[in-house]
């Protein structure tokens, strides 16, 4: 276990992280993305795409993400948090803003399918691209001023936060869609400029990391690989459970395709709240990282097995509120797993990678889960109940190996 003065410890004494203003970004960022999923089947409609369309414009902020997580990180590292952090924020908020003056353009003046696609791909890559930033270097600002013990606790509070937006951005939506389309869209577009202007002015400047000669820990730095493989596979199992879920309630439980998406709907509201439930939870818990990873890849993996047996909506239901429990103890500990692992100038670096590896589980979760889908309705959700129970045994060989928790 790491102790107090180990490399990856931070100065002693540091200056508390400003942690409500770093809620308040990772609130916002999730609540604007969640928010344009949410219009997102209309606009298809309106703008003359096929749903496929659509489906790219959601995948590329994943991407961009994945791509873009250890470049951010490794640049707070060299550059120091703040400018890092208020640059991601800043981008977020101006490719959030450009993105809806876009698409009234192209409702405005009826644009060619293609060219909408085209400009929506490019909205969602910008917004992708810098919001990679913020829960990457906020990860980042935690490591540096909280002890390795508590550091857990504190991702958990970002969490969250970034749970709370994923229900507020669709519900927000949901309560506001009758105004207009778009006045959700700029609604949410409010908030993130009111993050930036609080972390300008509570985030305290900070020096970069001293220049060492040793590179940043890159991709294959076996010091980073746990916490790499366990957030690939919660990213890739949430991933399988948002894609795969109206399909299920269409083919196993016979809901139409309008009940359908009224059902999944219900579910990843459950999910979101279950999230927040876990993530404040994890908070007022003194449990080491490994142990919540180790607690919460048992409950997903039994959430999943419940999932893939539900012959009701109800059961279904319960079945993603115990993944949600579940995930909300394994995101916290990802991050304070990693950053554990690293000394204090590699902590961007390290962030990143996992942000990456998070990124890469948005990406191929889908792909692989609609394709097991094609054998049978019950077959993604056992693929992810087994990936959980490998985190599992991962997290207890590694412990049993001695690596940081």
């Amino acid at each position: 276990m790491t102790t107090p003065d180990s490399p990856s410890a931070p100065p002693a004494d540091p200056a508390p992280p400003a942690l409500a203003p770093l809620m308040l970004a990772a609130f916002t960022g999730t609540m604007g993305l969640m928010a344009f999923v949410s219009v997102a089947g209309p606009l298809t409609s309106l703008l003359g795409l096929e749903p496929w369309h659509m489906g790219v414009v959601m995948a590329i902020a994943g991407v961009a993400w994945m791509v873009m997580a250890r470049v951010w990180g490794v640049q707070s590292d060299r550059q120091g948090r703040r400018p890092i952090l208020l640059t991601g924020l800043a981008g977020f908020s101006l490719a959030y803003a450009a993105l809806i003056l876009f698409v009234e353009a192209a409702l405005a003046w009826t644009l060619a399918p293609l060219l909408a696609l085209l400009g929506l791909v490019v909205g969602r890559a910008a917004m992708g691209i810098f919001y990679a930033a913020v829960p990457t270097v906020a990860a980042a600002v935690v490591a540096d001023r909280v002890a390795p013990a508590g550091r857990a606790k504190m991702m958990a509070a970002i969490g969250s936060a970034s749970s709370a937006g994923l229900v507020a951005g669709p519900g927000l939506a949901g309560l506001l869609g009758d105004a207009g389309l778009l006045v959700p869209l700029y609604m949410t577009l409010a908030m993130p400029p009111i993050a930036l202007a609080w972390l300008w002015w509570r985030l305290p400047p900070d020096a970069p990391a001293e220049h060492v000669a040793k590179p940043p820990p890159n991709l294959a730095d076996a010091r980073l690989h746990a916490a790499m493989g366990f957030g690939f596979a919660a990213s890739f199992c949430v991933a399988i459970a948002q894609v795969i879920i109206g399909f299920f309630a269409m083919d196993r439980l016979g809901f139409d395709a309008e009940g359908a998406a009224g059902s999944a709907g219900t579910a990843l509201a459950i999910v979101g709240a279950s999230l927040f439930a876990a993530q404040t939870l994890v908070r007022k818990l003194d449990v080491a990282p490994a142990t919540l990873v180790q607690l919460g890849g048992g409950l997903a993996a039994a959430g999943f097995a419940l999932s893939a047996a539900a012959q009701s909506e109800a059961v279904l239901f319960f079945g993603y509120a115990i993944v949600a429990g579940g995930m909300g103890m394994i995101y916290p500990a990802i991050p304070a797993i990693a950053a554990n692992a690293v000394e204090p100038h590699e902590q961007g670096a390290a962030a990143g990678a996992v942000g990456m590896a998070q990124g890469f589980g948005i990406v191929v979760g889908p792909l692989l889960g609609t394709a097991a889908y094609a054998l049978a309705p019950s077959v993604p959700y056992l693929v992810a109940a087994a990936a959980m129970a490998g985190v599992v045994a991962g997290s207890i060989r590694a412990a049993r190996r001695g690596q940081p928790d």
